[in-house]
Parts: C-alpha cells; sequence; structure tokens
C-alpha cells in the first residue's frame, strides 16, 4: 500500500554532474510535490533539467542535496535493492524510443515488469493488451509495429504492475501528431483509471495543456507553476 502524503515530493534538490571547472548543475534548489491521480507536466527547453528530474524522481540519480521522497521512500538513503523493488512495484516508465525488447511479442513485453517480479497475472496482461487496441498485434514482435502501436505497448508495460507513480519522458517525441495524441489521451484515461500519479517530461504544449499543472523550468530551476 502506497504511503500516505504526496506520492512525489522533491525539497530544495540540487544535482551536479562531475567535478571541478567541467561540471555541470543539472537542477539547483528544486522543489516540486505531485499527490496521488495528478498529472504534471515538466515544460522547458532542451537541457533545461526536465530529464534529470524524472531520474532523480525514479532512484536513476541520486541527488546531491535536498530531500527526495516517492511513496514514502527516502531516496537518497536507500539502498540499490531499494530503489529497484521500488521501481518495479510502484513505479511505470515511459521513455521517448520506447524501449521494447527486440525479441519479445507485444504480449511478452507487456507482461515483463510482472514476470521480473515473479508475478504471474496473464489476465491483467490481456485486459491491458485490449485496452491499448493491440489484441490483434499480440504475438507480434516490436518491428512489425508502427511507432504508435509500439508506444502504446510501452504505455501498457508501464501500468501493468499497478504502479502509484507513471513517469514519461517526452512520450509523444517520436510520434506523428495524430499517433502522438492519440498515446496521450490513452496514458491519461489509463492513469485516471488506475489512480496513478503522472509526471511527464515535454516541450509540446498540446501535451503540456492536458496535465492538470505545468511546471516550467529553466536551466536547472522551476520558473512558473501553472
Amino acid at each position: 500500500m502506497t504511503a500516505p502524503g504526496p506520492i512525489v515530493d522533491l525539497s530544495r534538490v540540487d544535482k551536479v554532474y562531475a567535478s571541478g571547472p567541467g561540471a555541470v548543475r543539472a537542477v539547483s534548489n528544486l522543489t516540486l510535490s505531485v499527490a496521488a491521480g495528478e498529472m504534471v507536466a515538466l515544460c522547458g527547453p532542451s537541457g533545461c533539467g526536465k530529464s534529470t528530474c524524472l531520474n532523480l524522481i525514479s532512484g536513476v540519480d541520486r541527488a546531491d542535496a535536498g530531500e527526495v521522497r516517492v511513496c514514502g521512500v527516502d531516496l537518497r538513503a536507500a539502498h540499490e535493492r531499494e530503489l529497484t523493488r521500488l521501481r518495479l512495484r510502484k513505479i511505470g516508465i515511459v521513455f521517448q524510443a520506447f524501449h521494447l525488447v527486440p525479441h519479445l511479442t507485444v504480449e511478452e513485453n507487456i507482461a515483463l515488469p510482472l514476470a521480473l517480479d515473479r508475478v504471474h497475472d496473464p489476465a491483467r496482461v490481456l485486459e491491458l493488451i485490449e485496452r491499448v487496441g493491440l489484441t490483434h498485434r499480440r504475438a507480434h514482435h516490436p518491428s512489425e509495429l508502427s511507432g504508435g502501436e509500439q508506444q502504446r505497448a510501452a504505455v501498457a508495460r508501464a501500468l501493468v504492475h499497478r504502479p502509484a507513480l507513471l513517469l514519461a519522458d517526452e512520450p509523444t517525441g517520436n510520434l506523428d501528431s495524430q499517433s502522438g495524441a492519440a498515446v496521450l489521451a490513452l496514458m491519461n484515461e489509463l492513469r485516471r483509471d488506475e489512480r496513478a500519479a503522472l509526471v511527464l517530461a515535454t516541450h509540446d504544449p498540446d501535451v503540456a495543456r492536458a496535465a492538470d499543472r505545468v511546471v516550467s523550468m529553466k536551466d536547472g530551476r522551476i520558473e512558473e507553476r501553472a
């Protein structure tokens, strides 16, 4: 069961890559809170810190200062095993580049997070395959799918384990406008049904308009909240 309070709670977070004269301050004094069921869009130009923010929330990167709590877990203090378990059970991730496993079928790709956690739930997998409109493609491999179909499969994979938090990094960036709009609508519908928080990074104003709240970033800092 998810801990009470915000799903995501970042307070005065700093992240610096490398050190010395070549150091890059990716985010600085970042404070952000996201409630259960809320959709928040991180917006801004390339290099503004959007992807770093997602990496910190997922525990892929660790903050150098400040506090990062996700689903009640203190990510700065957590061991790698705890971070892996958190991602496996509480966080779903949708990538711009899909990242489906080439030699697995659609059905096997969607079931992968469950398999990694040694969970067998074919009914859940088939439910999501139907929800994303890929029943006729369930035995196909990623190379046999269109970009929109691959991203729909990726959305299903990210939600198959019923995560409390869904993270998406430019999820429509590799799609045409029609496919992108369809994937966004699907992701929004599914996260509402699953009552998951959704944090996505985007530079697309159409994607941002679908969010409950827009957070504008520049040079690793939050400039504006709407």
